[in-house]
């Protein structure tokens, strides 16, 4: 896409949301897709049908709904070839069940989505899939790790609710010269904030449920591959039946149009209430890679073009208080700030962060670790929050 025709001058990323992925004079200048409900697709004859001879043969490989959202993620992504799959989860579980087989070694980062950890631990190791969890800050000297039977690198940046940072080039580099896949979980940055592809990585993975959909109102996840990978996904999600619903393409579809104005708002937001938060006796230390305050800073100037709206938080307690406690008196302080998981939409949200299950990565120690997703509120009004939540929580 371009700005007028000149090809040496692309379009800016807003300007790309509101035009990817459909061409409105497809369909009589209706702005957005139709909606195609559908499981049979008919074929005009038999020889045809024998031959699969027509776009579209079973709504599970796609209907014009899907395809538009498909279309508009490879063009952001930059990829070859996009899946859709019914949740986030689902589309870092397919990636992993498409590229890994029974006596392959995989590496996985210990700040992984817990969920996909328990995958990891279960169904992968039960199929015969030795998993190796490695430190998010290991960068080049994850070398060390490789065994001849390293087939995939899966890696998450930043990591889940404690945010480390990953040098992505230098995995990526490390992995290739092994003849090894990198997978990324993107769903923090979005493509508008760092293009995995463009870095190296082979799998880039959205949970579309985030910001892409940004409504707290669907469920789906997008998995794009470069070139040389994409057969071999493709191949994969046909055989496992995963597919993303008309509905739930079309809205996050919808979302898409709107995803990069209301980034801006959430990552303006985030850091106004991380630095103020950095200012605060009861906090003692913020996790938020946008902060110069942060170790994984460094990394996510020189690589990333923003920030996501999620980050934590240790909140302080006093010698011998109970962390559980003091993060539930912090929570129920909260009014504004709703108490739920899946971040992404428009309110925001907090929860006390879980790391018993690290292996590798240093969590911190001092405190409870809160983590907020800062949505489209006033500032003024989360911070007053807070700060009502801080004065619950000081008291025994």
């Amino acid at each position: 896409m371009t700005r007028g025709n000149d090809p040496t001058n692309p379009a800016g990323p807003n300007t790309q949301l509101v035009r990817a992925g459909y061409d409105p004079f497809d369909y009589h200048g209706f702005i957005n897709p139709p909606k195609v409900h559908a499981s049979t697709v008919l074929f005009p004859d038999a020889q045809t049908m024998d031959r699969n001879g027509q776009k579209y043969t079973y709504a599970t490989r796609g209907t014009p709904t899907t395809d538009a959202l498909c279309d508009a993620i490879n063009e952001l992504e930059g990829a070859a070839g996009t899946m859709l799959v019914p949740s986030g989860l689902a589309a870092v579980t397919t990636a992993l069940l498409a590229y890994l087989s029974r006596g392959d070694h995989a590496l996985i980062v210990d700040s992984v989505y817990g969920n996909v950890r328990q995958f990891c631990d279960t169904m992968l190791s039960r199929f015969g899939v030795d998993v190796e969890y490695y430190d998010p800050s290991i960068g080049r000297d994850i070398e060390a790790l490789f065994r001849a039977n390293t087939k995939l690198v899966h890696t998450e940046a930043p990591g889940s609710n404690t945010f480390e940072m990953q040098d992505i080039p230098a995995i990526v580099e490390v992995a290739h010269r092994h003849d090894a896949i990198v997978t990324m979980d993107n769903t923090w940055a979005t493509p508008l904030f760092f293009r995995p592809l463009d870095a190296g990585v082979d799998v880039s993975i959205q949970a579309s449920t985030k910001y892409p959909a940004g409504h707290a109102d669907v469920l789906m996840g997008t998995i794009s591959a470069n070139a040389k990978h994409w057969p071999t996904l493709k191949r994969a999600n046909g055989a496992l039946g995963f597919c993303g619903t008309p509905d739930d393409a079309y809205q996050v579809l919808r979302g898409l149009r709107t995803m990069g104005v209301r980034l801006e708002r959430h990552q303006a937001s985030s850091l106004a209430v991380a630095k103020w938060l950095e200012g605060r006796n009861d906090v003692v230390r913020v996790l938020y890679p946008a902060l110069e305050s942060f170790p994984g800073h460094a990394l996510w100037r020189r690589d990333f073009k923003g920030a996501g709206g999620v980050f934590s938080f240790v909140l302080a307690a006093g010698r011998g208080e109970d962390f559980k406690l003091k993060a539930e008196r912090f929570l129920d302080g909260l009014s504004l700030f709703g108490l739920g998981y899946s971040w992404g939409g428009y309110q925001s949200l907090a929860l006390r962060v879980d790391l018993s299950d690290r292996r590798i990565a240093q969590v911190p120690t001092e405190g409870p670790v809160i983590r907020l997703q800062i949505g489209l509120e006033d500032v003024e009004d989360l911070i007053a929050d807070l700060e009502r939540a801080f004065a619950i929580s000081s008291t025994v």
